[in-house]
């Protein structure tokens, strides 16, 4: 974490005009990361990996579009993304065998690992902090959208530096904090009038300032909120949320992100990867949802380093399991740190001074997304 003169020549460069920002272009070419967690877990069937081939019980409600890439579809919720589909790649084969519990699920996603005997991982944005250090002054890992609340496993979510210490942990900032009243009225509306909106563009002008890793929390819980864990019942969301409010939520920000990031020249620098914890069950449950189901969904990955316009790996006639090319929460981590540079095989020191890995023996990094 930078000094407080550092810290305070961040928040006043983050709260200016854009215009002032790029007057101060950063000196290196190095990577930056928008890491977007779509917190409850999108149901693959209704969003990016349609089935419409599959019986009545399990293909979703929404039909499929086609994208401005051949031969991709994604479901009607998304008409913006699917005119972009040329800056982003599509992992299909996304599983893990952890619980298929929220908490755990979070810190699956955002570590590389779930946790074990007690032993808290950090999130891949204080690990990019530890390894390659603040740049301009700002931060290296900031989380927007606040800290995450109960989402039913009273565990860890895995958005703290862990066993790296303090000086590693995640500055938490609003998207007001960010100065994003200093954007025109134009830009604002381009991402919604929404609380994602006003993350993902806070997000924005934070890699503008120089913030090499930054995480987006969509929610902040899944009780008592339209999210993406559609169950169909209350607490939570149903499938109808999707249609009224969570993906047009989505389709707006994630677009202006994209769209924001091009024209500004950083789409070249920095990746954006959007993925919840875990998929939803290819058959609807009596409320006409859908319960957890981590053995399979998609995942979003483009800019930066990372190939664009790409489907990477598949899912079978009913979306359960994966197909071809099975990706793990654990090779994404990989893939990142590959993509900053940094080995995805070196360690750091745990507890006692023990040497851990930032990924587990034998994980690799995702090839065919590497450009």
């Amino acid at each position: 974490m930078p000094d407080s003169i550092a810290r305070r020549d961040f928040l006043r460069a983050a709260a200016a005009p854009a215009a002032s920002l790029l007057a101060h272009p950063a000196p290196d070419r190095e990577v930056s990361c928008i890491f977007l967690l779509l917190l409850g877990g999108p149901s693959q069937l209704d969003t990016w990996d349609p089935k419409p081939e599959a019986p009545a019980h399990i293909r979703s409600p929404f039909r499929p579009i086609e994208t401005n890439v051949a031969g991709i579809d994604i479901t009607e919720l998304f008409p913006r993304m699917a005119r972009r589909a040329d800056k982003f790649s599509l992992l299909r084969g996304m599983h893990h065998a952890a619980a298929p519990v929220h908490d755990v699920g979070h810190q699956a996603v955002q570590t590389g690992r779930a946790f074990r005997r007690g032993l808290e991982h950090p999130h891949l944005g204080c690990v990019v902090a530890r390894l390659k250090g603040s740049r301009k002054g700002a931060p290296a890992h900031v989380i927007v959208g606040g800290p995450l609340g109960p989402t039913g496993g009273n565990l860890p979510h895995g958005q703290g530096a862990g066993y790296l210490g303090k000086t590693c942990e995640p500055i938490f900032m609003t998207p007001e904090a960010c100065g994003i009243a200093a954007e025109t009225e134009r830009v604002r509306r381009r991402y919604g009038a929404h609380r994602f909106g006003r993350c993902c563009l806070a997000a924005r002008r934070l890699v503008e300032a120089g913030v090499r890793f930054v995480t987006v929390n969509m929610f902040d819980t899944v009780f008592g909120r339209r999210t993406w864990d559609c169950h169909g019942y209350e607490p939570f969301s149903s499938l109808e949320d999707y249609r009224t409010y969570v993906a047009p939520a989505f389709d707006s920000a994630f677009s202006a992100l994209l769209d924001d990031l091009a024209e500004r020249g950083l789409f070249r620098t920095t990746m954006v990867i959007a993925t919840g914890e875990f998929g939803r069950t290819p058959r609807r449950n009596f409320a006409g949802g859908r319960d957890h189901w981590p053995s399979c969904w998609t995942a979003l990955a483009g800019g930066g380093p990372l190939r664009c316009g790409e489907v990477i790996g598949s899912s079978g006639a009913d979306g359960a399991f994966p197909k071809e090319r099975p990706v793990t929460p654990a090779e994404l981590a990989a893939t990142i740190y590959q993509a900053f540079g940094i080995d995805p095989h070196a360690s750091l020191a745990g507890p006692a001074g023990r040497p851990i890995p930032l990924v587990d023996v034998g994980v690799e990094p995702i090839r065919e997304l590497l450009a």
